[in-house]
């Protein structure tokens, strides 16, 4: 996965980086946004325009934001959204539902 979304998005959901991505690869759940590791292309443009530095390459994450990479994985997998791989965030993609990471954050807590 070239890029993760971390928990500096939780509770702020910009999406100056939707309006970015130029793969439409960027879905929004109840309280974050999750990149979709098979369809993001490593170009970089996301993590420019994110205001609150929650965008990250996976090979430079810091420490202790490294299990962020399972986070934006699972999110698309059965046990979450069951969105598997739909080619191209839209407004139909769009869901309350969070990672179990995501969805226990205590408010306000980063």
């Amino acid at each position: 996965m070239p890029y993760v979304i971390t928990e500096a998005c939780i509770d702020v959901k910009d999406r100056a980086c939707l309006d970015a991505c130029p793969v439409d690869c960027i879905y929004e759940g109840g309280r974050t946004l999750y990149i979709h590791p098979d369809e993001c292309i490593d170009c970089g443009l996301c993590e420019t325009v994110c205001p609150v530095a929650a965008i990250h390459a996976d090979d430079r994450l810091p420490e202790g934001l490294m299990g962020w990479v399972a986070v934006n994985r699972d999110y698309f997998g059965p046990d979450v959204t069951g969105l598997g791989s739909p080619r191209g965030a839209d407004a139909k993609t769009i869901t309350a539902k969070d990672h179990p990471t995501v969805a226990t954050w205590p408010p306000g807590e980063r």
